[in-house]
């Protein structure tokens, strides 16, 4: 970096100047009264002790800024994590990156990556486990023509693991329009490559971190490609994943059981060892019966977790889902993981205490979905200890996990694991633990520029615990009864218009 740099207000390096400057004058100030006076006084000795006492300290204090923050800057220079170069974020260079906690994390669709985009910024050991599957989708004419594996759940991985999302979303993505690549999909056409160049699938994806730069790594949960089926309680077996919310919500007959066809497939080279050598392992957020249940199905996978000496943290939903987890509390979804894969895969959850303008709880009510209550008595008794974070927010009109809570609560589970283990200062915890501070105070800032209930004047919804409904129903009495109110004339209205049109249609039939 240019000489004239280590001066500008944005390095921030004058200030430590100007603080040895002070200690060398102080210094200087005190030899002078031990030169200049031949008998001390008492008055003359600790004048000379104190400026020699804040001297040196200023001196040293500046020399030790200056040296964190010539280490900043050289990191700066050469760090391509952040998208914008802001010296207050960079806190360790891709060494440290590098000797981050490995942690793995299993799932499927938005949720799992939403926890990928987050944990990227702490520590470049990420594994993410996902599903291999079209789930019941009629494959493309792209797969079809070039007979590739349903890849989209890695494929959007890949994307939320990369340094430029939006970039590596439209390349991925891109369909080429003419010619013999014409109806082609690039993605499908760099993961067939890539799996003729190492003959291998698993070694495939591996390599696509150095290839397309990104954190971490993928892997398929199986090779195998997988069908997600329900069976419901009237005995009808769907077959088509995205077909299960229509025929719940349409027969009024709850799931069953949910299984994966075929049922004994064998987990992908390097799942198990990515699980047995983890420090934490990360379950969820995502939709219960069709991301998150089916990869703990596949052979290996809940024995390898149960018996990992790595925390296990499951990320609640913040919302219940249509055809699947209807009426669902905290501990519903919970119990569901253990009916089917057994205890002891849950150390932690991690549940939503965030609050919502109802109005937004409107709009997923009308879609038959519902707030998640928090039942946390229940849940504690099934032996989960649970961590309470404002985990949601608002993106255009829907409500999602916010990643950087999400992830700087794994870390700071993590941390409070090695400070249990009394390993304060190994130097993974102290590092961890200085780039959790740093997000933490990132976290607060937004939040206090995102208090836009008070602006516009909206009351927020609390979540609470089931059994304090009826304070929520008590403080939201007006409002709930007027959202109940409009709805009611709404559907008059539409009655009358009905029967008007009725009316005319046999009006004019006569």
């Amino acid at each position: 970096m240019g000489f004239f740099k280590w001066f500008t207000s944005k390095a921030k390096m004058k200030r430590w100047m100007l603080l040895i400057l002070v200690g060398v004058v102080l210094v200087g100030y005190g030899i002078s009264n031990l030169l200049y006076f031949n008998t001390l006084g008492i008055t003359e000795i600790l004048k000379i002790v104190v400026s020699f006492v804040l001297g040196f300290t200023a001196i040293v204090l500046g020399f030790v800024y200056m040296q964190k923050r010539t280490l900043e800057l050289l990191i700066e220079e050469s760090d391509t994590r952040k998208e914008t170069q802001n010296i207050n974020k960079l806190i360790f260079n891709k060494k440290i990156y590098n000797q981050g906690p490995k942690i793995v994390v299993i799932g499927g669709g938005s949720g799992l990556n939403t926890v990928l985009r987050g944990l990227k910024n702490y520590t470049d050991n990420i594994t993410a486990v996902v599903t291999v599957s079209d789930y019941g989708k009629t494959p493309t004419d792209s797969r079809k023509a070039l007979q590739v594996l349903p890849l989209n759940d890695i494929k959007e991985s890949l994307i939320a693991l990369s340094y430029n999302e939006k970039e590596m979303e439209k390349l991925l993505d891109v369909k080429f329009s003419s010619g013999k690549l014409n109806n082609l999909s690039f993605g499908d056409i760099y993961f067939l490559a890539m799996n003729n160049v190492h003959k291998d699938f698993t070694k495939s994806i591996e390599s696509s971190r150095e290839v397309l730069n990104i954190t971490g790594k993928v892997l398929p949960v199986t090779l195998e490609e997988i069908k997600i089926c329900a069976e419901l309680d009237d005995g009808t077996v769907i077959e088509n994943r995205d077909k299960i919310p229509e025929y719940v919500s349409e027969s009024a007959s709850k799931i069953n059981r949910i299984f994966i066809s075929p049922t004994n497939c064998s987990p992908a080279p390097g799942v198990i060892d990515a699980i047995k050598e983890a420090d934490a392992i990360v379950i969820g957020p995502g939709s219960l019966y069709t991301n998150v249940i089916p990869n703990l199905l596949v052979k290996g996978i809940a024995k390898a977790i149960r018996e990992s000496s790595a925390i296990k943290i499951y990320v609640s939903n913040i919302m219940t889902e249509l055809g699947q987890t209807d009426e669902y509390t905290l501990s519903d979804h919970i119990k569901a993981i253990n009916d089917y894969v057994g205890s002891g895969i849950i150390d932690y959850c991690i549940y939503d205490t965030g609050e919502i303008v109802p109005e937004f709880i409107k709009k997923y009510n009308l879609k038959g979905s519902d707030i998640v209550m928090p039942d946390i008595q229940k849940a504690k008794e099934l032996g989960v200890r649970l961590v309470q974070r404002n985990l949601s927010k608002v993106e255009g009109d829907s409500i999602r996990h916010d990643s950087d809570v999400i992830a700087s609560t794994i870390i700071q589970l993590i941390c409070d694991e090695l400070k249990f283990e009394d390993m304060q200062n190994n130097s993974q915890y102290m590092l961890l633990n200085s780039r959790l501070k740093e997000s933490k105070r990132e976290i607060k800032k937004r939040e206090k520029r995102d208090k836009k209930f008070q602006k516009s004047g909206r009351k927020p919804f609390e979540r609470r615990d089931s059994s304090s409904k009826s304070k929520f129903n008590t403080k939201y009495k007006d409002r709930i009864e007027s959202i109940k109110e409009t709805d009611k004339k709404i559907k008059v209205r539409r009655k009358m218009m009905e029967v008007n049109e009725k009316r005319k249609r046999e009006e004019k039939n006569k």
